[in-house]
């Protein structure tokens, strides 16, 4: 049975509305709050997954990046991309069932590994907060930069979700001209991912906040660091930053949601003055994946990857403060699992 849960988006001291109510997945498994959360997802190629998400019964569905392809700074071709997303039949049914939240990624922004150097940004982010539905008089309309903060509370206990744009503010990135690696870590100290008034915004959301969980959902992926594509590891000194605000901060049950890379997979990773290891959850691709994966070093990952199209399902329970990480393929299938106590 359902009980009443509340949603709330807010950045700073605003907000805005939704319900829901505990139940059990399961005999076994006794779930008090789910999400759900993609990315990597083409407009015009069929997505096999929205059924298996609307049966897995999120209370939220999160995008995670690369929500459609348009790399354009053609705003009238961007809307109607997100259009015609909008139109997808097993979209609608998910947006029907439940609240939609989440950030963008560089195809959806505009620009293939782009950042702050994107001209068309202000434009994009305007066409992004309409595919969100986003009121025109939200706050976030003239903020720069997507990042928001989501308060999910039930009965049992209160999940808050803190979406960061990787985009907006980040700066150039060094080519790898030694190895065939894309790209090599960049000098320590030198540019940004969140730029200063994200970071600021970041830190204060984890120092007050008072949630059971802390979820950050990142665009790219955050632990796993060998790989030469994009990742919070070509700026080593965000690195440390981050993990030293998690350490810092009061905020408990802190874990990290990205996509971006074509494959799925889990890593964990200790920080010095955290009690239990950091997840770093990627989810990704949605209708399209690097099937032709064949080994990639992550000295962090913990199982196997996948390289199949999939969705990620992070559930709660509150009591036991443990958090269940499943990624979920076609029909259902769970091809991968994680628990962690918290």
């Amino acid at each position: 049975m359902k009980n009443s849960i509340i949603l709330i988006t807010f950045l700073f001291l605003f907000g805005a509305c939704g319900t829901k109510q505990n139940r059990s997945s399961t005999a076994h498994e006794e779930v008090d709050f789910t999400l759900a959360f993609g990315s990597c997802n083409k407009h015009d190629v069929k997505n096999n997954l929205w059924d298996d998400v609307v049966k897995a019964k999120p209370d939220v569905w999160i995008w995670g990046g690369d929500i459609v392809y348009a790399d354009t700074e053609d705003m009238t071709k961007l809307a109607a991309i997100y259009k015609a997303q909008n139109e997808v039949d097993g979209y609608k049914l998910v947006k029907s069932k439940m609240p939609v939240i989440g950030t963008w990624d560089d195809h959806d922004y505009g620009l293939n590994d782009g950042g702050t150097e994107f001209e068309a940004k202000k434009q994009s982010q305007q066409k992004f907060l309409d595919f969100m539905g986003v009121s025109q008089d939200s706050f976030r309309r003239s903020q720069e930069g997507v990042y928001a903060s989501h308060h999910f509370r039930t009965n049992q206990g209160t999940v808050k979700v803190l979406v960061l744009d990787t985009r907006y503010f980040r700066t150039a990135l060094t080519p790898d001209t030694e190895t065939k690696k894309r790209n090599k870590p960049n000098a320590y100290g030198e540019g940004t991912i969140l730029g200063e008034k994200q970071w600021h915004w970041l830190q204060n959301e984890l120092n007050t906040s008072k949630a059971d969980f802390n979820v950050i959902v990142s665009s790219i992926q955050f632990l796993s660091n060998k790989h030469g594509f994009e990742c919070w590891a070509n700026f080593p000194h965000e690195v440390d930053r981050l993990q030293q605000t998690i350490a810092e901060s009061s905020a408990s049950g802190v874990m990290i949601l990205s996509g971006d890379r074509h494959i799925s997979e889990f890593s964990s990773s200790k920080i010095d003055g955290v009690a239990y290891p950091l997840i770093d959850f990627t989810s990704s691709g949605l209708t399209h994946v690097y099937s032709a994966f064949n080994g990639e070093f992550n000295p962090f990952r913990v199982g196997e990857v996948i390289k199949v199209k999939s969705f990620g399902l992070v559930s709660f329970n509150f009591q036991k403060k443990l958090a269940t990480f499943k990624i979920i393929g076609d029909q259902g299938k769970v091809l991968g699992k994680l628990q962690q106590n918290y």
